[in-house]
């Protein structure tokens, strides 16, 4: 024993030898280095440890807290992840790919279709490519937005979602997925019809467009109650998104009850619908311009007045203050200004500022450099628009576009918060009467509250319009299946009566 202590004495003398010195940066770099693999050891025992017993190791892993995000107003909430569904089991009979086109709100209700199409035909789901070539030029991709993890594991019992095609069928390994867009407004007969057989002979099929590819009704009711769990439940925006988006709403909350505007007078919506009224003739040509330099708007052509008259513009920022004032929202009121940059900047704002002083925008109320990483990405700006929008005490949008539909869904779904949907054809026709003197202000108050007594988002069956789907409801707006208890909403239990349900305390914002 004393031989084999003073060979190891020896050893460890060599070691640390005059000639090989351990400086103090050397001693510092091993127990770091050591702490890392101690901790990895660990942090993997506890993880097999639970893989093979939930509760091998009960007062390890009930001390590692998972936060869910909440408001920061709200106290924050430490509680276990809700444990994953079982995965549904299935045979996939081949692979979706789909890229979305248009804005954030029009591919959200795309993405929601096409997950309920995966479904319905047995397919894999490759997570869906943002649209990166519209007008708005987004970089983002989908885990960009949307908390992806969350997507994928929340919807697992219905559908296999993958984040990327396998490298067998990728373009760099030279295959080509056959290419296609579906038809608009189709029902499930033409997926299984028409789309199903096409995997016989591809593997992989990349639908291209996405807006508005599956009917609004006619829907079997499992598959319509499928659109509504991805809608509410699986497209969860990402962190820094949400936690910006519940900074919003606190700031505006603290301030007392708050409307938010959608005030869609931006310079591609009145491009796109060739609305020029109020313009200048050099703001009208350059709309006209830019209407023509995008191939996809293919209606180029259009007599703005005519189009007006339709109901088909959106409002102006001063025909906008005067409805406002028609309808009773008091001078004071907080009132957010839901959209981005509006044509015309400041200076088309001054009507609407003189007669509501109040009007903020989430670049007043936040520092800059907290909206410095959503520069430049107008879907993650319009994500903190709809997170506000869908808080806020009241909503009103002043064109019936994707994120006033998607929104006036969001709120019904909530509890049929009020939301006032403008009747912008009446509206006209009472704005050009009160401006040409016809109508008294009083008059035309009376008129625009009588017009929407029953525009309030209240609970309502979606009108169906036979061959017709771009005129009927959209799904969207208004998913009746969504607030079904049983299998079928043949009878809409209770929705009869839902007018009773309370929503947000808005008697402070009414004059």
């Amino acid at each position: 024993m004393e031989v084999r202590s003073e060979n190891v004495q020896v050893r460890c003398d060599k070691l640390q030898a005059p000639g090989i010195p351990r400086t103090r940066l050397q001693v510092w770099f091993i127990r770091v280095c050591s702490s890392i693999l101690l901790w990895t050891c660990l942090v993997q025992l506890v993880a097999v440890g639970e893989l093979w017993h939930p509760n091998f190791f009960p007062n390890i892993t009930n001390k590692v807290p998972w936060i869910t995000l909440v408001p920061r107003h709200v106290d924050a909430v430490v509680q276990s992840p809700p444990p994953l569904v079982p995965p549904r089991n299935y045979t996939s009979n081949g692979f979706l790919k789909v890229s979305c086109n248009g804005g954030l709100n029009q591919m959200r209700a795309a993405i929601c279709d096409m997950v309920t199409v995966a479904q319905l035909l047995n397919l894999t789901l490759v997570v869906p490519e943002l649209d990166k070539t519209s007008f708005w030029a987004d970089p983002s991709n989908f885990e960009d937005i949307f908390n992806v993890r969350h997507f994928i594991d929340s919807l697992r019992d219905e559908v296999r979602i993958v984040r990327r095609l396998p490298k067998k069928y990728s373009r760099k390994y030279g295959y080509s997925p056959m290419e296609m867009p579906p038809v608009s407004w189709s029902n499930e007969k033409y997926y299984l019809q028409q789309i199903l057989p096409h995997f016989s002979k591809h593997k992989v099929l990349h639908f291209n467009r996405t807006d508005t590819r599956l009917a609004n009704n006619g829907i079997p009711f499992d598959l319509q109650k499928l659109r509504c769990r991805v809608n509410f439940q699986g497209l969860k925006f990402t962190p820094k998104i949400e936690t910006l988006g519940y900074e919003l709403v606190r700031i505006l909350q603290e301030k007392g009850p708050f409307v938010a505007l959608h005030l869609r007078y931006e310079m591609d919506m009145l491009a796109f619908s060739g609305c020029t009224h109020g313009c200048s003739m050099g703001e009208a040509e350059e709309l006209k311009r830019l209407r023509y330099a995008y191939p996809w708007w293919r209606e180029k052509e259009i007599v703005s007045e005519e189009r007006r008259s339709q109901g088909l513009c959106p409002l102006t920022p001063e025909e906008a203050a005067l409805v406002l004032q028609a309808l009773g929202i008091d001078k004071d009121a907080h009132i957010y200004i839901a959209a981005g940059e509006i044509y015309g900047g400041e200076k088309r704002l001054a009507a609407l500022r003189a007669a509501f002083p109040r009007i903020v925008r989430k670049e007043m109320l936040l520092d800059p450099a907290e909206l410095q990483l959503f520069q430049n990405h107008s879907s993650q700006m319009a994500a903190l628009d709809f997170m506000v929008s869908t808080a806020s005490d009241i909503f009103i949008p002043t064109y019936d576009g994707n994120m006033a539909k998607v929104v006036e869904g969001h709120r019904r779904y909530l509890g049929f918060k009020k939301s006032i949907l403008l009747d912008r054809k009446i509206l006209v026709g009472l704005l050009d009467m009160h401006h040409n003197g016809t109508l008294s202000f009083n008059e035309f108050t009376v008129a625009v509250r009588l017009a929407h007594k029953k525009r309030m988002g209240q609970p309502t069956r979606r009108r169906v319009i036979a061959d017709k789907p771009k005129e009927e409801d959209y799904f969207y707006a208004n998913p009746q299946e969504c607030f079904c208890e049983g299998t079928n909403c043949a009878d809409l239990p209770g929705y009869g009566n839902l007018s009773g349900i309370k929503g947000a305390k808005v008697s402070d914002l009414l004059s």
